[in-house]
Order: structure tokens, then C-alpha cells, then sequence
């Protein structure tokens, strides 16, 4: 017996995927907007037609009245229907022309374009189970990736989940020697570094170009004498007796993230603590249906759970792992005390002490 069609579920599907369909197709335009300079030419000057912006970037005006159109209906610009203008309001303005501001969005769409290119690998995965190193990837991702991570870093890192760290941030003015593992590019290692003078800082991650990269952006910053970055893995970077070590959004992706933890505690002063930033989770699948677990379960699957597979033990954990798991996995490997520091709706920060 076939099970009856409800038209009005049917109906509230299909305009959810043309919704998606939408998105997926809007992505590349962002990024061309961004590299173009529209978006921050229009922040400028706007509001402008679209000769105007056209004439402002050097480009052709049939294509940025098209690509306006496109914005507009997405919300990401605004349409002024009396003078033929568009604009970005202030708040557009900071999610995409500001790559300082904490509200900035185009890494998002660079990682998801990014990490998609291994599309094909990834098929043949599901089937083999083999894992994808993070090394595999198209190197779009890992700008993707930094630029995405490093507004929430500008918003909250400082500002809140430093203090929610008992003790944290009085040994990091007093004077503190850092590790931060996983490291990527560095921005959360030269944002710590930028706010603390009195204390060095070490970032490690086992990719090399990740890390020639880091070492630039701290020049460049002006911290290279007291913030540096090396290639080592979380199970094997060097140093011993370190205040603070912290793991960005990383310790997830590890395929023994256990090893890691113990690692991470034998290079810990006995009176040390371990900061441990992971993506936002509740411990059921039920707690994680919604836009923030979506965008997360999706990225997991093409980004996280592949690169921990790739990896010695393998666990992974995902990007949904949740407090329960994380806990078992530091405590597991010898710390006595863990607990839920602080949280926004995109991350959990987390305490672990010897």
C-alpha cells in the first residue's frame, strides 16, 4: 500500500531546497564580489547604480547588475527601488566588506566551495573508508578555514572566552609561556599574542604551509619576537612545562585525539591549563537539527571525520562530538578536572587542569 503524498509537506520541502539550491548557487558569487572589491567599493561609496560600482572597480556593468540583482535578492545588498541604487547597510557592511570585524562571513563560503573539490575522493571513501588528510585538500581551504574561524576568534577570544578561563588571563598579562596546537595560519596564536606583550607564544601544526604562512602573518603583525610557529603534530610537538596550551578547533579532527590529550599533559606545568575551543554540540543527535548543526555535520563530513580517519587510530570524532565526549577523551588520557568554561552559539570552550 503507497503511503499518501501531504502536499503541504511536500510543498514546505521543496521550497526549503529551493532555498539551498539558491545558496549553493550565490556562494561563488560572494566570492567573486569579495575578490573584485564590490562589496567593499559599495561599503565606501554606495549607495551607487550599477555603471557606477561598474566604473568604481573596473569592471563590466552588464555582469555587477546581474550579480546585484543576485545580492539583493539574497539579502546581502540592499535594493533601493526609487533611485536604481543599491547599498550596504551597516550591518552587511560588517559581515561582508570588514575582514577585521567579528561578524565576518566570506571564509564561510571559501571553506565550503573549498572543501567540496574533493568531492570525488570523498565518494570513493564511502566506499573504501579510507580517510582524506587535511594536506589533501584544495589550499583555498585552509584560507577558507582561518579567514572563517578568526572573526569568531576577533569577537570572543579576548574579550570572553580568555576571562571565562579561571586564571587564564592574569598569567597571559603577568607574563605566560604559550602553545597553541593545531595552529593552523596562527590568527588565534597572533590575536593572543597581539593582547598579552609580556608573554611568548609557540604555535604548532604538522602543516608545513600552514606554518611558513603563520610565520609571515606574525611578521607581519609585528609579535615574530615573541610568537613563532613550528611543524609538529599534537602528539609530538616539543617544549615542556608550558602555563597555557590551547587547541582551536582542532582536537576533533585528530585521529587519536586521547594520544594528543596525553601529550598535551606531559608538556603541561603541574599547575598548567589547557584551553580547548570546539565547535558548538549537545551530546544527541536530537539537540543538533538545526542550522548551526547542519552547517557542522555538513563540514564534518567533508572536512573533519575524513582527515581523522586518515590519521593513526582514527577515532573521529566529528565536529558534533559534544561535551560527554570530550570529556571522556581528556580525561581518559589523565586530566582531573574539566568543565564547560563558556559557549556562543558556534563554540564551546572548555577547562581541562592536571
Amino acid at each position: 500500500m503507497n503511503t499518501p503524498i501531504n502536499e503541504d509537506k511536500l510543498n514546505a520541502l521543496l521550497g526549503r531546497v529551493v532555498v539551498d539550491f539558491g545558496a549553493v548557487s550565490i556562494a561563488p558569487l560572494v566570492l567573486i564580489g569579495e575578490e573584485l572589491g564590490l562589496y567593499k567599493a559599495l561599503a565606501a561609496h554606495g549607495p551607487l547604480t550599477s555603471t557606477e560600482l561598474a566604473t568604481q572597480t573596473g569592471t563590466r556593468e552588464r555582469y555587477v547588475r546581474e550579480w546585484l540583482n543576485a545580492q539583493a535578492a539574497s539579502g546581502y545588498v540592499d535594493y533601493l527601488a526609487d533611485s536604481g541604487r543599491y547599498r550596504l547597510s551597516p550591518e552587511q557592511a560588517l559581515a561582508f566588506a570588514d575582514e577585521d570585524s567579528p561578524a565576518f562571513v566570506i571564509g564561510a563560503f571559501q571553506t565550503t566551495l573549498a572543501a567540496g573539490r574533493i568531492a570525488g575522493k570523498l565518494k570513493d571513501a564511502f566506499v573504501s573508508g579510507e580517510g582524506i588528510g587535511w594536506h589533501e585538500h584544495d589550499h583555498a581551504l585552509f584560507h577558507g578555514i582561518e579567514r572563517f574561524f578568526r572573526s569568531g576568534y576577533i569577537g570572543n577570544l579576548t574579550r570572553h572566552w580568555i576571562p571565562a578561563v579561571a586564571g587564564m588571563e592574569d598569567r597571559l598579562r603577568a607574563g605566560a609561556r604559550v602553545a597553541d596546537i593545531g595552529c593552523g595560519h596562527g590568527a588565534s596564536t597572533i590575536l593572543m599574542a597581539q593582547a598579552y606583550p609580556a608573554s611568548t607564544f609557540t604555535g604548532f601544526d604538522y602543516h608545513a604551509e600552514s606554518v611558513a604562512s603563520a610565520n609571515r602573518r606574525a611578521q607581519a603583525a609585528g609579535v615574530a619576537d615573541r610568537c613563532r610557529f613550528e611543524v609538529a603534530s599534537a602528539k609530538d610537538y616539543p617544549g615542556r612545562g608550558y602555563d597555557i596550551i590551547a587547541v582551536f578547533d582542532a582536537l576533533h579532527d585528530m585521529g587519536d585525539p586521547v594520544g594528543a590529550s596525553r601529550h598535551v599533559l606531559t608538556t603541561l606545568a603541574p599547575d598548567g591549563i589547557w584551553m580547548i575551543v570546539e565547535p558548538y554540540a549537545g551530546d544527541r543527535i536530537e539537540e543538533n537539527l538545526n542550522p548551526v548543526g547542519r552547517a557542522y555535520y555538513a563540514g564534518s563530513t567533508l572536512i573533519c571525520t575524513p582527515c581523522s580517519l586518515a590519521q593513526e587510530v582514527g577515532l573521529a570524532l566529528g565536529a558534533q562530538a559534544g561535551e560527554a565526549r570530550m570529556r571522556e577523551v581528556v580525561t581518559s588520557a589523565g586530566f582531573t578536572q574539566f568543565r564547560r568554561a563558556t559557549q556562543t552559539p558556534f563554540n564551546l570552550v572548555y577547562e581541562a587542569r592536571p
